[in-house]
């Protein structure tokens, strides 16, 4: 900028473009800075875009845990796999034979009274991680077969019915007191819900 200022007189020929050559490489190098920040900013936007797509589902996945169904669902879902599995065993015979006095002097277990319309195909005392626990299959008009799953969970508490929606298997579930109720099978959830809604409301 001195050079090309020039006090008094007139600059050398040479001074002046060597001047000018600086001032162009200062400019240029004021561009690659500012074009550098651009690309470090795109750089970054892409960076949380990607970090998005990739680390998007374990964000949610995080938020899902926090409202994880109980332990007691994956108890539920495995019986009525089983209960699955045994309507394909021509082998393995159905018990139908109910009597819900029965089951709760064996298991403190109160179960809730039925719609007219459910059949009752099969009842089972399984094993659980919390003690025994009821698996009643059940065919239903609207639902499909599927099972209502009763345990004590360890804990007291009143849970309204819940749904834990998954790909093939849903569960609606809900706790009275000591004891906790599972309606599960392949029908919409929402359906599930309603039917665990009439079920809860036989036991007050």
């Amino acid at each position: 900028r001195v050079a090309l200022a020039g006090p008094v007189g007139t600059a050398r020929p040479a001074t002046t473009e060597a001047a000018r050559r600086l001032e162009r490489a200062l400019a240029r190098g004021r561009m690659l800075i500012v074009l550098q920040r651009a690309a470090a900013a795109a750089v970054l936007v892409a960076a949380g875009w990607l970090a998005n797509g990739i680390f998007g589902p374990i964000a949610v996945t995080k938020v899902v845990a926090s409202t994880q169904p109980p332990a007691y669902v994956e108890d539920a879902v495995r019986a009525h796999r089983t209960t699955l599995m045994r309507e394909t065993m021509p082998s393995q015979r159905e018990a139908p034979g109910y009597d819900a006095d029965e089951i709760r002097a064996a298991t403190a277990i109160v179960m809730p009274s039925l719609p007219d319309d459910w059949k009752i195909r099969d009842v089972q005392v399984y094993p659980s991680q919390f003690g025994p626990s009821v698996e009643m299959a059940v065919q239903t008009r609207d639902l499909g077969l599927v099972s209502l799953f009763a345990i004590r969970p360890g804990t007291f508490d009143v849970v309204k019915p819940t749904v834990a929606p998954a790909d093939d298997i849903s569960t609606a579930y809900f706790q009275i007191g000591e004891v906790a109720y599972a309606v599960v099978g392949r029908g919409d959830a929402r359906s599930l819900d309603r039917a665990a809604e009439k079920l809860a409301r036989t036991l007050y």
